[in-house]
């Protein structure tokens, strides 16, 4: 091998909320998860789009499910990138909340052409894209997968997830709500504000209307991060107008280095539900 520069691949999975055409765009590849409505099964960003989604969830009687990539999956997935790259860093939603992480480790047991790092995120939807968008950044400017490590440990540590739902009925049924089920006995017209906590989905506090969910996210984005630059990744559930209606406001109070918004695709609609407003965001400092 020559002395050139390693090349580093990321991959990570379909709980990102960005697709494998929005991974090409930012330089890494989605293993994608599964959703099944009923008999029908589909791979998020592949034979499923968010539009065709929300559609299917209002047609149907019953809730989808999902299920994690499989290690096989993780495996083709790494055999395709082992022909360009030297390691493969893999980040993974949070084992809290999918097995999606014992995928990997057994992909990785079975695979030996290249070295492959597998990062717990601890996080979900944006929280783990914005990982995987800086981990791809770095790779691209010929970061080591040590360095690649590092910085996605860094960013892992300085990062805030805080959403609000319409209605808890999704992350019940679905079994991803950990210790907001105290909520659950709330009068219909209470606003969760929730958040992610090791990995897990926390309450946080209530509201009494949606205006003052919003209200009250940018207040604690202020409580977080004041002055100082600050990434950040909207998404949402089909409700890319309002979201883009609080991208404008965070434009207005924050010092921002990115802002992005993301629909937060089939797998965060299968678990929280439609109508779900939230921020991912973290600072770097040094």
């Amino acid at each position: 091998m020559s002395t050139a520069l390693k090349k580093v691949a990321i991959v990570t999975d379909g709980a990102c909320s960005l697709t494998p055409a929005q991974g090409k765009k930012y330089g890494f590849e989605v293993a994608p998860v599964y959703v099944n409505f009923g008999e029908k099964t589909y791979q998020s960003g592949i034979n499923l789009d968010a539009k065709e989604f929300y559609s299917l969830l209002r047609a149907s009687k019953n809730l989808p499910s999902t299920a994690q990539p499989t290690a096989q999956d993780f495996v083709a997935l790494y055999t395709q990138l082992a022909k360009k790259a030297d390691e493969i860093v893999t980040i993974v939603i949070s084992p809290q909340m999918s097995a999606t992480l014992q995928s990997a480790e057994m992909a990785n047991q079975r695979f030996t052409d290249v070295p492959v790092h597998i990062i717990n995120s601890e996080s979900v939807s944006m929280g783990l894209g914005m990982l995987v968008i800086a981990a791809a950044r770095a790779a691209a400017e010929g970061k080591s997968a040590q360095e690649v490590i590092q910085l996605v440990e860094d960013i892992k540590q300085n990062t805030s997830v805080i959403f609000t739902v319409e209605t808890l009925e999704y992350l019940h049924k679905g079994g991803r709500i950990g210790g907001a089920t105290a909520l659950l006995g709330s009068a219909l017209s209470i606003k969760p504000i929730l958040y992610l906590k090791d990995g897990r989905i926390e309450p946080l506090e209530r509201v009494r209307t949606s205006k003052r969910a919003v209200a009250r996210l940018l207040e604690l984005v202020d409580e977080k991060v004041g002055a100082k630059e600050t990434h950040f990744a909207i998404f949402h559930c089909d409700i890319e107008e309002k979201a883009r209606a609080f991208g404008a406001q965070l434009k207005s109070n924050f010092n921002y280095a990115e802002l992005e918004v993301f629909e937060a695709g089939p797998v965060i609609g299968t678990h929280a539900g439609p109508g779900t407003l939230g921020v991912a965001f973290y600072t770097l400092t040094g």
